[in-house]
């Protein structure tokens, strides 16, 4: 390779650099903007109605939620035979997500967020799966904010988690004794994240969240 190519390859690798350090902090700007745009603004707390827990671990968020509510079984969605240790299932609480399934699995921390899983996530991807723990009711806190639904919010919610399940059932063994993963309905990509699913998933129930809530902050701000 001649120096004047080289020099030509150099620069183009460095606009690519570049126009990729842009493209991040375009879109986390962007998601941080659309996480402080208010849908649902004039919601407030009912003084009486369906507890739930929205969770985050810093890089998943979900919703935690109780087993038998108004109605909603979610034992009979999420049966204890389908978790290796059928006794978490007493525990009375649920906490559900949804996301890709590469990225979930090999992402339970920050610590084992890798680029390439980021970026085969973000690009796209048909195989989703709704993670489930069976769990006991969180103490709040940070990482768990306790809010209260009308017995319709709490009914809608669980229509909009239920309508992203997939067909298939079980389909992969959780982090432990106590959790599992489903086949998910829908496509996961840079636009629609494990937290915007969470986001959409409040804005369907009803509930003041932000238009757009691609990363944690963006939901857990809200509460």
């Amino acid at each position: 390779m001649t120096n004047g190519s080289g020099r030509t390859v150099r620069r183009w690798i460095g606009r690519l650099g570049r126009w990729a350090a842009l493209l991040v902090v375009g879109y986390a700007a962007a998601g941080l903007v659309g996480g402080a745009i208010p849908v649902n603004a004039g919601w407030r707390q009912p003084e009486t109605g369906v507890r739930i827990y929205v969770e985050s671990n810093g890089v998943h968020t979900g919703l935690v939620m109780p087993a038998n509510a108004v109605g909603v079984d979610w034992d009979a969605t999420f049966p204890a035979k389908d978790i290796a240790d059928e006794r978490y299932a007493t525990l009375g609480w649920v906490a559900v997500g949804w996301g890709d399934r590469a990225f979930y699995v090999e992402t339970p921390h920050w610590s084992d967020v890798r680029p390439l899983t980021v970026l085969r996530a973000a690009a796209g991807s048909t195989r989703t799966v709704v993670h489930v723990e069976h769990v006991g009711e969180p103490p709040a806190s940070d990482d768990d904010r306790a809010i209260t639904l009308t017995p319709h919010e709490y009914r809608r919610l669980a229509a909009y988690i239920h309508a992203t399940l997939g067909p298939g059932g079980r389909v992969a063994p959780g982090y432990g004794p106590h959790d599992v993963f489903y086949e998910g309905r829908g496509t996961y990509n840079a636009l629609v994240t494990c937290n915007e699913w969470t986001g959409r998933a409040l804005r369907y129930a009803g509930v003041r969240m932000g238009a757009w809530t691609p990363f944690p902050v963006s939901v857990m701000g809200w509460f």
